[in-house]
């Protein structure tokens, strides 16, 4: 039997994108504060688990260093996917409607097949990252695996300056493909519901409109997170909630709030 025709499945349109200037990071970020003192225990709630997250790799991982800072770079990696419930508080927030924090820690289940697509290749890249980063270290250290006493004393004495390069370049690689396949995608497919294909394309394109306010948002992420990791996490209280709910207004700016296909 052919299908009628609202029963055939449309492909999502691609969204306009807009032009920012350099300086909108900030504008982002500023808006972002301001949700963050509204709304402070949905957001905060937020908070302490990624500082939870970094508590627990550094307990479970304390005699294999190496292995950890593989993995505390892979937290990077899946940011966009972890900050997922604060875009719908951010969103509850400009609707007007109260912050349900439940509400929040499901609000992957509108676009549920789509966020898990995007979630399948996060993941795949987070296994990348750890193995590429692991196998640095191995160059780097051929003969045994360095517990945190050496790898610090090597860091120290400057004899390792080579392998730490390496590794941030490396990273540096994985981070700047997730950024651009994830800046404003999972934004769009939760409030548009939006397939995964169309959400990655879109955030390159942003990335590819936008280069300049792009590194600049860029470097404000890692310069929070990286603000995060020094203090033992402790600053992921304020920082992770913060950069998800900016994200939000990062979304909104750069995709055209006129346009929309529902």
């Amino acid at each position: 039997m052919t299908p009628s025709p609202d029963d055939t499945p449309r492909p999502s349109r691609f969204p306009v994108l807009a032009d920012v200037n350099v300086m909108a990071p900030f504008r982002w970020l500023s808006c972002g504060a301001r949700d963050l003192r509204a709304q402070p225990w949905p957001s905060l709630f937020y908070g302490l688990c990624f500082a939870a997250m970094g508590w627990a790799l550094g307990a479970l991982l304390r005699s294999s260093p190496g292995l950890m800072m593989a993995l505390t770079g892979g937290f990077l990696l899946l940011g966009p996917f972890l900050a997922m419930g604060l875009y719908e508080v951010a969103r509850q927030r400009e609707a007007g409607g109260r912050c349900d924090l439940f509400e929040s820690t499901v609000a992957w289940g509108r676009n549920l097949s789509n966020i898990a697509i995007l979630g399948i290749a996060l993941g795949v890249l987070l296994a990348l990252w750890a193995r590429s980063s692991m196998m640095v270290i191995a160059f780097a250290f051929p003969y045994r695996m360095p517990d945190a006493a050496l790898l610090i004393d090597a860091l120290v004495r400057g004899e390792e300056l080579g392998f730490l390069a390496a590794w941030f370049a490396v990273g540096a690689v994985f981070a700047a493909l997730v950024f651009a396949f994830t800046v404003i995608a999972l934004p769009l497919m939760l409030d548009r519901g939006t397939d995964a294909i169309t959400a990655m394309l879109a955030s390159v394109a942003c990335v590819a409109r936008n280069p300049g306010a792009m590194m600049v948002w860029a470097a404000c992420i890692v310069m929070l997170i990286v603000a995060g990791f020094a203090t033992a996490f402790v600053g992921l209280v304020v920082a992770g909630p913060w950069l998800g709910l900016a994200t939000w207004h990062a979304y909104r700016e750069l995709v055209c709030a006129g346009d929309t296909d529902r």
